[in-house]
Order: C-alpha cells, then sequence, then structure tokens
C-alpha cells in the first residue's frame, strides 16, 4: 500500500481527533487534532483556489509557527510540492532560491516583511501571502485567503513516489543546492525515527530549532504527528523560554543544536523543574564529548545523537543513551537500513565505492539508504556526482571502528594540511571545548609559505580572563593533541558564523582571515 505524508496526517486525525495537537505559543493558539485538520483544509482548498496543482511548488519563509506546520501539510494533501526557506537568509539568498524553485504561493511574517519588500517586484507571477495582520500592498492576507474558502480542497491523488519536498541545503560554503526528497523517503524517514526515540500519543515535543530544517522537521515535528503526540511551537530559540516551557508544559522530549545545548546549561538551572524532560536529542552539527556529559549533569536526562545531512533526509545514524559514554564522540551506528562504507577520497572525481578502507582508516563517508534524495533540483552533474555508483559521498571525513561505530572527524574541504600532515578541525576543536573558558570554537586553515597551512582557532569565551597562553598551555598539556595540530593562532570573537542547522560557516570564516591578513598590508 502507498503511504504517503498526506496519509500519515489524515490517520492520526481519525485516531486522535479531540487530542490536542499543536500549541502555537507565540499567538496562543493551541488546536486539536480536529481542529488543525480544519485549518489544514482551507489551506489546501485556498491554495487551490490560487491555482497550485500538483507538481506546483509552495514556500514558506517564515520561523517556527503554526502556519508553517499548516503549510507542510496542506502542500501534501493537494500534492504540491513543500519548499520551507532558511529564515535567516538575505533578500539576495532569498531571490536565489525563489528563481530556482519557482513558486506559485510564498508565505511569510512580519519579522520577514523588510527582505521580501526588497525583491518582490522580481516575481511577479508569484503569490506573497502574509501571516500577520497590516498586510503590505504587495501581498494578500493568509487569513482572509482561509476565510474566504467556501468548501473542502478537491480530492488529489498524490503517490509514494512524488516529489514531497524540495529543501535547500545549508550553504556552509557557497549556494545552496535543492534537494529533493520523496513522500516514501520521509515517511521511512519519521518511521526510523518514531522507534530509536521511542515516540508515543504521550509525548510532548517542544519545536525550538529551525521547521525549516529537516532535523527538526523530519526527527521530530513528522514522527510527533505520526503517533498523535503533541507538538508545542516556539517561534525562535530563547534558553531562558524553553526552560519555561519544559516546566509548564510538560516537555518529554526536546532537539537542539549543540549551541543550543550549551546556552541552556549557562542559565539558572535551580529555578526550573525537569522532571518531564527525559530524553535531549542533538545532531546537525558536531558536539564535544565535554559539552554532552555537562549537559547530562546539569540536565539529568539521557541523549541520542543523530548525524547526517538534508541529502540523506537527514538522519543516517543514531547515538544512542547507552553508548554517550561508551562511545563519546562517535557519531554512532548505521539507522535500520542504511549502509555506511568508508572509502579512500578521489582528487579526480567522485570517490570509487569499490575501493573501501579496513576499520580504523580514515577516508570518505559514503552511505545508501531508503531515504536517500532523488537528486538535486535542477542539477543534473552535481546529482550524478554525489549519487556516484548508487551511493551518497558526503564530503565527510571519517572511519568506521570493530564495533561498526562511525566517527567523523571532519569535512573533505575542512582539512588542514600542515608540514605534510593531516590535521582534522574538530580533533583540535574538542580539545579546546574541554576548557572550562571556552563557549564556543571553531578551527580552520591559514596558508604558510612554508608549512602550507597552520591551525588558526577562533574563539568565544565565556565572560572575561581567558588570555591566549590559557589556550596554548591548555593544548601542550593534553593528551589527545600531538604537537603539530596545536593553534598557532588564536582570534577571539563574540560570535561564530552559523547557518540556521547549527554549523559553523568556515568559508565566512577564512574571508575574516583574508581581511584581517589585508588590513595589515
Amino acid at each position: 500500500m502507498s503511504i504517503t505524508i498526506k496519509n500519515i496526517f489524515d490517520q492520526t486525525v481519525q485516531e486522535f481527533p479531540i487530542k490536542e495537537a499543536i500549541y502555537d505559543v507565540r499567538r496562543n493558539i493551541r488546536y486539536t487534532y480536529i481542529q488543525w485538520n480544519d485549518q489544514v483544509n482551507r489551506l489546501a482548498a485556498a491554495l487551490q483556489a490560487e491555482g497550485v496543482r500538483k507538481g506546483d511548488r509552495v514556500s514558506t519563509y517564515l520561523y517556527n509557527n503554526e502556519e508553517l506546520a499548516t503549510a507542510f501539510f496542506a502542500c501534501a494533501k493537494i500534492g504540491a510540492i513543500f519548499n520551507p526557506i532558511n529564515f535567516r537568509l538575505m533578500p539576495e539568498e532569498v531571490s536565489f532560491i525563489l528563481n530556482d524553485a519557482a513558486p506559485k504561493v510564498v508565505l511569510f511574517e512580519r519579522e520577514l516583511e523588510s527582505a521580501i519588500t526588497a525583491i518582490e517586484k522580481r516575481f511577479p507571477e508569484t503569490g506573497f501571502w502574509y501571516i500577520d495582520d497590516d498586510v503590505p500592498g504587495y501581498a494578500k492576507g493568509y487569513r482572509q485567503k482561509l476565510a474566504s474558502v467556501l468548501s473542502q480542497p478537491a480530492e488529489v491523488e498524490v503517490h509514494e513516489d512524488d516529489v514531497y519536498a524540495i529543501m535547500y541545503t545549508s550553504g556552509t560554503t557557497g549556494r545552496p543546492k535543492g534537494v529533493i526528497h520523496l513522500h516514501k523517503d520521509m515517511v521511512k524517514q519519521a518511521a526510523i525515527l518514531r522507534e530509536a526515540l521511542n515516540y508515543d500519543r504521550s509525548d510532548i515535543g517542544l519545536i525550538t530549532a529551525p521547521m525549516f530544517h529537516c532535523a527538526e522537521l523530519h526527527c521530530c515535528f513528522l514522527p510527533r504527528v505520526q503517533v498523535g503526540a503533541m507538538n508545542v511551537i516556539l517561534h525562535q530559540f530563547n534558553p531562558k523560554k524553553v526552560m519555561e516551557l519544559v516546566e509548564s508544559e510538560g516537555i518529554t522530549k526536546l532537539f537542539a543544536v549543540p549551541t543550543m545545548w550549551n546556552m541552556l546549561i549557562q542559565e539558572n538551572l535551580d529555578e526550573y523543574k525537569f522532571q518531564s524532560l527525559k530524553l535531549g536529542l542533538y545532531g546537525a552539527a558536531p558536539m564535544a564529548p565535554s559539552l554532552v556529559r555537562a549537559c547530562q549533569e546539569e540536565l539529568g536526562i539521557q541523549f541520542i545523537q543523530a548525524y547526517g545531512m538534508t541529502e540523506m533526509g537527514p538522519a543516517i545514524t543514531l547515538l544512542l543513551e547507552d553508548d554517550q559514554v561508551r562511545k563519546a564522540g562517535s557519531a554512532g551506528k548505521a539507522c535500520p537500513e542504511h549502509d555506511i562504507i568508508i572509502v579512500r577520497p578521489n582528487d579526480d572525481g567522485p570517490s570509487e565505492p569499490e575501493d573501501i578502507l579496513e576499520p580504523g582508516e580514515t577516508g570518505e563517508i559514503l552511505v545508501k539508504g531508503p531515504c536517500i534524495m532523488k537528486g538535486y533540483f535542477q542539477k543534473d552533474a552535481e546529482t550524478e556526482r554525489a549519487l556516484y555508483k548508487g551511493w551518497y559521498h558526503s564530503g565527510d571525513i571519517g572511519y568506521l571502528d570493530e564495533d561498526g561505530y562511525l566517527w567523523v572527524k571532519d569535512r573533505v574541504d575542512d582539512m588542514i594540511i600542515s608540514g605534510g600532515e593531516n590535521v582534522y578541525p574538530r580533533e583540535v576543536e574538542d580539545t579546546l571545548h574541554g576548557h572550562p573558558l571556552v563557549f564556543d570554537c571553531a578551527v580552520i586553515g591559514q596558508p604558510h609559505e612554508k608549512w602550507g597551512e597552520t591551525v588558526t582557532a577562533f574563539v568565544v569565551a565565556k565572560g572575561s580572563g581567558l588570555a591566549e597562553l590559557d589556550l596554548e598551555n591548555w593544548c601542550k598539556n593534553s593528551d589527545a593533541l600531538a604537537n603539530y595540530k596545536r593553534p598557532r593562532r588564536y582570534i577571539f570573537c563574540e560570535e561564530l558564523p552559523r547557518n540556521a542547522s547549527g554549523k559553523i560557516q568556515k568559508f565566512l570564516l577564512r574571508k575574516r582571515l583574508e581581511e584581517i591578513a589585508h588590513d595589515k598590508r
């Protein structure tokens, strides 16, 4: 039987009609599943009235809110292709995606109005729907559109092999690419995470990571809907508000990227009670083992790590609760029905899947599984390279140990070669994270005439009082860091540039180094 995201929602509404489904904190709106279904149907019918047909794109340029969650299922009901856009993108970046995806309708909100106002004239064929009051002259009112609907949406036959979404990559190295996922991909992803995280109808999950990103959307939001659980939606991450909601709403499971977890444990935790919170999920970026231990001790909860990428849905490995200490630093084992191999990197083209390395040997991580993307939207050459011989070529460097656990060292592009020796930034970053006065850090290579590259560390300190000499001595005294891997330069900054998924944008740090070098001339 063909199972789609549409089926998942309809079945949950039928089984749990009067159970509370979502709570939008900012608007103070709570919907049961049957009430939410009415909103989904209204939006689906309104989109059809606007001319949206099966296969057309509908974009959302929104923070976390009920409207984004509603659009997710409304698109699934009518076979439209869901396209959530990163709310941190600037006008020209949004324009690039709108040019590429060519949506029929774009949903946007007050906080992002200026970006749309700057570019809307370039898209005369696109309908811009504004979800707040005081609708701009060029836009249409979202609420007025839903209020004008007089009937249910026309029935559309949606199949598991139909395209469900185009999700643009984070763009850590430049222009993002549109990743095409089918309904069956995400139904499988939801099923895998539902089992791994033991979701059931009694769960209350807090959405605080960006909903446009597949980690929150596919690993948390969708599995919870599938089992009839509740989703509490927080517009933007705020550590104090997260703590308050955990206590007031009885949150049981929470996903956050490492930076968010780090910010949470900086709060005065004595003011809050956490009896309800049982499990923390982290991913989207590496989390230093020292930070995992600190979170476990401060919050008194178990953790599960998910490692993956948009092209895979995203989760490809899980590090479960019992392995958080025994295999600290590992990304875990492959998800069910997923295969991972480590192959010798190829500088002249895609790495060969047949050139498999032995356990413990470091190479490129290749993945295969049921949640793999169909390809990149309108980018055949990039698709062919990324999916060479049926394996997704991740561009990540790592190894598998004798027990089958994956250890991610770094990105191929981020590896530093100093004096002919390979230096993986993550191992340096993990060492620096262990210093009690380091809040955040990132390591990149700096060009050097003699050594090729030297190691440079960008550091965000906790408060004041941390000096370069402190970090130099810390690294010198570390048993985990060889001398040639030590940073030769430390640059202190207030924050690191991260994309919405929590990944550090190292190309911006390299640009910063170039600017510093230019200023010294």
